[in-house]
This record gives C-alpha cells, structure tokens and sequence, in this order.
C-alpha cells in the first residue's frame, strides 16, 4: 500500500457524480462498459432526471436515447429506473447505506453495493473489480478468480481505514502499470514483492 501510495498519491474516483442518488445510477450504468463512457452521458441523464423520484416516472424509451453510449443500454435503462422506484417507495427516495438493502436493488451486486457504500457514504469497503481481482492476484494477495474471496483476502490484511484509498489505488495500479495485456513490470513500484514480475505473458 505504502508503495502504491508512493506512485499514484490519492486517486479520485473515474466515475464522475455528485450525490449518492448519481453515484447509484452512475455505478448500475458502469458495468461492462467504461467509466469514460459513462461520464459521457450521466451529465444530460441527470439534468433531465436530478433524483430517484424524477427517474422512476421516466419513459424507458428516453432513457435508452439517452444513455444510448453505453452497453448494454437497454436492460440498463430499466434497471435504472426500477431501481429508482425502489428506492422512491420503500426508501422514501434516500438511498439505503446498508449493504443487504443496496443488493436488493436493480444492477447492483456486492462490488456495486462495495462502490456505492465507500464513495457515496464513507462506509470501509473494499470493492473488487477485474483490476483488483488481476492486481491481488499477482501481487500474491489471493490466488483465486473469486472476487468475494479475493475481498475476503484483502480486507484481512489491509486496515479497514486504509480500504478505500486501498481500491482506488489498486484500480489505478491495473490501468496504468499492471495491465491486462503488457504490464509494465519494469515500472512497477511493487515489483519486488511480485512473483509474477515480468513472467505475465
């Protein structure tokens, strides 16, 4: 973490939101696609839309012209907006900052309800994506494709203040250096600790 630190400083988050309602939606539009096409169309979505109650009464019609860029826009559009009614009727139209309940919603798995819970509310979270799965698991971390376990492995080791500082620099730590395809293991500030440094094909 130290080293990390080092390299990268305090990394703010790619997705770009300002309330924990856009941060939900922000999150649920996220996936398997990037956050840059993300940003690209939240701006417009929640002019149109500002909160939960405004975006349950939405057509779904404008919200797949709207968020058209994304993947996978369609079934996104109606998770969107399904998840805003919940929230609007069994939430009274603030969003829950309880894990179990943020997993009932529309879109939203364990990482999601990790992201939203750290960024939206400052709860310790420690949420793994394919940059945090790849990056544990070549540090030495986890030796596992499960990302519960990959967390559970994480969270055991790393102080629970330092948990999301710890995802946003790992995530950082995937896309610039240890990548995919080519990692930079000459670049790497944590190469020493690696075992796999420079044997990644």
């Amino acid at each position: 973490m130290a080293a990390l630190t080092a390299r990268y400083g305090r990394p703010e988050p790619a997705l770009e939101y300002g309330s924990p309602y856009q941060l939900a939606v922000a999150v649920v539009l996220s996936a398997q696609t990037t956050d840059k096409q993300v940003n690209s169309v939240t701006p417009r979505l929640f002019e149109r839309y500002p909160d939960f109650t405004a975006l349950a009464a939405a057509r779904i019609s404008e919200l797949e012209k709207i968020i058209k860029r994304v993947g996978f826009f369609r079934t996104k559009a109606k998770n969107i907006r399904e998840l805003a009614r919940l929230v609007t009727n069994l939430h009274k139209g603030v969003l829950p900052s309880d894990r179990e309940a943020l997993m009932k919603l529309p879109g939203v798995g364990r990482k999601s309800a990790n992201v939203i819970l750290a960024m939206g509310f400052g709860v310790p979270a420690f949420a793994v994506d394919t940059h945090v799965l790849r990056v544990s698991n070549r540090i030495g971390y986890a030796r596992t494709d499960s990302p519960d376990v990959v967390e559970s492995c994480l969270t055991a080791v790393i102080p629970s203040e330092d948990w999301i500082a710890g995802h946003l620099l790992f995530i950082t730590h995937g896309r610039e250096t240890c990548k995919a395809r080519g990692p930079l293991c000459t670049r790497c500030p944590v190469s020493a600790l690696c075992d796999f440094a420079g044997n990644i094909p």
